[in-house]
């Protein structure tokens, strides 16, 4: 899958931080303007000894240079951590629209980048660790890592809408997988595969996922969260016990209300006595 060309070392490092949690990248700002703000203490000029010429000329670089880093390191870790934030919302949305969308036609209208970080947020729900390489260069084309219970998968994506994916794709990944020994492999497109490829990837530990595949797996493990979070529920309903309950009086029918009992040998006592006394003294003994 073809990728953007790096220009500049401090753009590799700003790809490098945002791959990592945004607070990753503050903490590695804050830490690194710390220790180069203390390494950037000038150099005293004093009465040198010819032999302490090197030391002081090795002193005034590494002063001059954590002078440079303590502005640069804290702006790539800022800017990194605010990409990776914003990579997060992304990742969250691309895989919320395609789980609501009504087919897998939802996958064709998106960039390379954005179908790569769709496949590995697929990946990520069903439990996998997920570690974005790159793709290109030495490692063979792999855009993702895998590792899920101590097992390390390789995953290529094909962003290919015009034509099918062919057996050399597959045959590509196998030979990575076999160098790397990684114990399976994914090949993943938006479009579909031509027989070759399906011929070739039957009986070995490689998956071929084509877009409705890719697109069932997505809207199947955002089913599975759902499931699974708890469900609100309502606050209980206090139970009234029957002693809490007025009785009607025994002798005229009225409602009774408790009292206690404050002479003779059951003072201190509850009972159920009518709501008219002194006209009624009707009492009821609580239960």
């Amino acid at each position: 899958m073809a990728r953007k060309r790096k220009t500049s070392p401090m753009e590799d490092m700003l790809d490098l931080v945002s791959l990592l949690p945004w607070w990753a990248g503050v903490a590695i700002a804050a830490i690194g303007y710390v220790v180069l703000h203390r390494m950037a203490s000038p150099v005293q000029v004093m009465t040198v000894q010819p032999g302490q010429v090197g030391n002081l000329i090795t002193h005034t670089v590494i002063s001059g240079l954590a002078t440079a880093g303590q502005y640069i390191v804290p702006l790539v870790g800022l800017v990194g951590a605010a990409m990776s934030f914003f990579r997060r919302r992304q990742r969250t949305a691309l895989v919320t629209d395609v789980a609501q969308a009504t087919s897998a036609n939802a996958l064709d209208g998106m960039s390379w980048r954005e179908f790569e970080i769709l496949v590995g947020e697929a990946y990520r729900l069903q439990g996998y660790q997920v570690t974005e390489t790159g793709g290109g260069g030495a490692d063979g084309g792999i855009d993702l890592a895998l590792t899920k219970g101590g097992e390390k998968f390789l995953v290529q994506c094909k962003q290919w809408k015009a034509f099918k994916v062919g057996v050399d794709v597959v045959r590509e990944l196998y030979g990575v997988m076999a160098a790397k020994g990684a114990t399976g492999g994914f090949v993943v497109t938006s479009g579909r595969f031509t027989e070759d490829a399906k011929a070739f990837a039957d009986g070995r530990n490689v998956q071929l996922v084509d877009g409705p595949k890719l697109f069932a797996m997505i809207k199947q493990a955002k089913q599975s969260i759902a499931t699974k979070a708890p469900k609100p529920t309502a606050p209980p309903i206090a139970s009234v016990s029957k002693s809490e309950i007025a009785p009607a009086c025994p002798q005229c029918g009225s409602s009774m209300v408790k009292r206690t009992a404050r002479k003779g040998k059951n003072a201190g006592d509850e009972f159920w006595g009518c709501s008219k006394f002194p006209a009624c003294r009707g009492v009821r003994q609580v239960s």
